[in-house]
């Protein structure tokens, strides 16, 4: 793929960002029907070949958001580009849960998808899914940070201040809303959910913050590029929410494909997202609100060990079997 090199956001100086240093080649956990003999940690082809799959419709799903339909209509230029480049029927597959997602993908339902930071390793251990893209901005760089928000006059105007309150965060696969918050609030400030303050899960960081806003949450932990695009989009107001913890810089939602495809249709489905013309698509239209314009390349070897990291701090494992 002839994408640009990938740039790191600079990091900011975190108790979460010392974890980063702690194991950075945490190892993955593939399930035992999948195999990976070149060592790259995802699962490799199957050597049978009359294990690949090579459907007439192609499903690609992306993360699971307040209200997938707004994302049919995002995605649908592109989708319709895949069609042209694979010579496939594209289907939009509108999750609603990153279990679902992950199912869909591990039962063969689902082919092509953008999985959530945190979710990526579960993806790549239990469902065979290979990431080779993210999004990025137009000098290269990329990612996300993760914020505990809170709602103006709760109370709380520091990460101490949430002892005793409730917090949300949005699913236990979610590296930004639950593993990452939940290292630090342990580590740095000796908080425990459920145990110095309430946790619920809300299902999505759309979920979060528009239970924050509407004071339903006291607080919660959330993607800041989520934010981002729901003010541009006047779905939350700047100043409906403050926002008293800020954490380095994450890499975003991982695009990619599960193990078995055809590897010529691995081929296309790559090079649809490599050619894909972003200027005056609805892509560049809601993406740019996160300063996102373009695709590149990336391993996760590479680019979740920080995240492989966290889940390590976490204690999770991966029982895919």
């Amino acid at each position: 793929m002839a994408f640009p090199h990938a740039l790191y956001r600079t990091l900011l100086s975190t108790g979460a960002a010392g974890l980063v240093l702690c194991s950075s080649l945490a190892s993955a956990d593939l399930a035992e029907r999948f195999s990976d003999a070149d060592g790259d940690m995802v699962a490799d082809a199957p050597s049978d070949e009359s294990q690949w799959v090579d459907p007439d419709t192609l499903v690609f799903a992306y993360t699971p958001v307040e209200d997938p339909a707004v994302y049919a209509e995002v995605w649908a230029g592109f989708l319709e580009h895949m069609e042209e480049v694979t010579g496939k029927r594209v289907q939009f597959f509108p999750v609603q849960s990153n279990s679902a997602q992950l199912e869909a993908m591990r039962a063969g339902r689902l082919h092509v998808a953008g999985f959530n930071t945190g979710g990526v390793p579960v993806a790549v251990n239990c469902s065979g899914f290979v990431p080779f893209t993210m999004m990025a901005s137009e000098d290269g760089s990329f990612g996300y940070e993760m914020e505990i928000i809170t709602y103006p006059g709760s109370g709380i105007e520091s990460v101490e201040d949430l002892a005793g309150r409730n917090l949300a965060f949005t699913s236990p696969t979610s590296n930004s809303g639950f593993r990452a918050p939940s290292a630090l609030l342990r580590s740095e400030y000796g908080l425990e959910a459920d145990e110095d303050f309430e946790a619920a899960f809300s299902g999505s960081h759309d979920n979060s913050i528009l239970g924050v806003v509407n004071a339903d949450y006291d607080a919660a932990a959330i993607a800041n590029s989520v934010g981002t695009r729901m003010i541009a989009r006047g779905v939350v107001d700047e100043g409906d929410y403050d926002i008293i913890y800020t954490s380095e810089t994450f890499p975003t939602t991982a695009y990619g494909h599960v193990y078995n495809l055809h590897p010529e249709l691995v081929d296309k489905v790559t090079e649809a997202f490599e050619t894909f013309e972003w200027e005056g698509s609805a892509l560049q239209e809601e993406f740019a609100n996160s300063g996102e314009s373009q695709f590149i390349p990336i391993t996760y070897q590479e680019h979740w060990a920080v995240i492989r990291t966290i889940a390590d701090a976490n204690g999770v494992t991966y029982d895919c079997d």
